[in-house]
């Protein structure tokens, strides 16, 4: 005999508020990508959209028409790509060395490590140090400074540490070098956390535009949230901008395809990176 299952007065509560905090979060994503694709008149019309009418791609079509959309794409992507590479090579070495019990003064290392997460130079300090390598108007003062940090290391090497130790012994005695261990098995093994890496920098980078603002003048250097910044707030810099502008387009529905081009690569990516994201995040946060 099945068990009907009975919904109490509080899994029916939970269940409409769950519903309506989804919509909260949801709507505003959805209502930009309905005006995105919408004609002129139902974008700039009152009230709640769900569905445009008509479908037209004529906003879409005025935003790759602007030669600053394009340059802000490849900019940001050779910053993402380059800088997530780096970052998880840097950070997956330095988690597996501070993770080893051999390593000499690893706790001293460890702390040293740890307390720049409490303390920081400041923005005026950092831009310094940048100037005085000489990285000022760079690309690379977009990458080097995100390069690795104190919070990706201690969970990398929470779950290197995790990883059974008789996988390192067995590969010493087959006579492996210690590079190859570390590369090629190690790293396979450690694939969840790396995801978790790649994906935080991936984000991080792709969404970074304060940094691009300081350190790199000049439109050939300008990443895309740069362009979409200047586009929903500088005046100015939206009439330059937005001068593809046609008839069968409003600038709000320029505004937020643009928003959906921004965002549209980080979409994509993230639900290929998400089986391994919990499973990184938890044995990375709770061990060592």
């Amino acid at each position: 005999m099945v068990k009907k299952h009975r919904f109490s007065l509080f899994d029916i509560l939970n269940t409409v508020f769950m519903v309506a905090l989804a919509f909260v979060f949801l709507y505003p994503f959805w209502q930009t990508l309905v005006i995105s694709f919408s004609t002129p008149e139902y974008a700039s019309s009152l009230g709640v959209k769900i569905f445009p009418p008509s479908v037209t791609l004529d906003s879409y079509k005025s935003v790759f028409e602007t030669g600053s959309i394009w340059v802000g794409y490849a900019n940001t992507l050779l910053r993402t790509i380059t800088g997530t590479v780096l970052t998880v090579l840097v950070t997956y070495c330095a988690g597996y060395a501070v993770s080893r019990k051999n390593l000499p003064f690893r706790r001293t290392i460890t702390f040293f490590i740890t307390v720049t997460m409490f303390f920081s130079g400041g923005l005026i300090p950092t831009f310094l140090t940048i100037k005085s390598y000489g990285l000022v108007g760079s690309r690379l003062a977009l990458i080097l400074p995100m390069m690795t940090s104190a919070w990706n290391i201690i969970i990398t090497r929470n779950y290197i540490a995790g990883l059974p130790d008789e996988l390192e012994e067995a590969a010493l005695v087959d006579g492996a070098h210690p590079l190859k261990i570390v590369f090629q098995v190690m790293f396979p093994l450690s694939m969840p956390i790396v995801a978790v890496l790649a994906l935080w920098t991936a984000v991080g980078h792709w969404n970074a535009w304060f940094d691009a603002m300081i350190y790199c003048s000049g439109e050939s250097k300008i990443v895309l949230q740069l362009v979409l910044r200047r586009l929903l707030i500088d005046s100015q810099a939206e009439t330059s901008i937005l001068q593809s502008t046609v008839a069968a387009t409003t600038p709000e529905s320029i505004k937020d395809a643009t928003i959906i081009v921004a965002i549209l690569p980080i979409v994509c990516v993230y639900p290929f990176l998400q089986k391994h994201f919990t499973k990184g995040v938890t044995l990375g946060a709770v061990k060592g």
